[in-house]
């Protein structure tokens, strides 16, 4: 936990700025995020058939564009 006490005749907004200062240091929202935007695990066999898809809807784009239907 991160604490920043305020200096005597300190305003708002200094006390505000050191303390962002000090949370950007720390890590503490890189890990946030990383936990929050965090990848649900595929297995093995759903990655490979979403590969596959993708290779046959991009050989299909390229077919469509070679003929000028796009």
């Amino acid at each position: 936990m991160i604490e920043v006490k305020r200096k005597e005749g300190e305003p708002a907004n200094a006390l505000l700025f050191r303390f962002s200062k000090r949370v950007k240091r720390s890590g503490i929202l890189r890990e946030a995020n990383k936990r929050r935007f965090r990848d649900r695990v595929v297995n093995k066999s759903k990655r490979r058939l979403s590969a596959i898809h993708r290779d046959h809807k991009r050989k299909e784009l390229d077919r469509l564009r070679k003929l000028g239907l796009t």
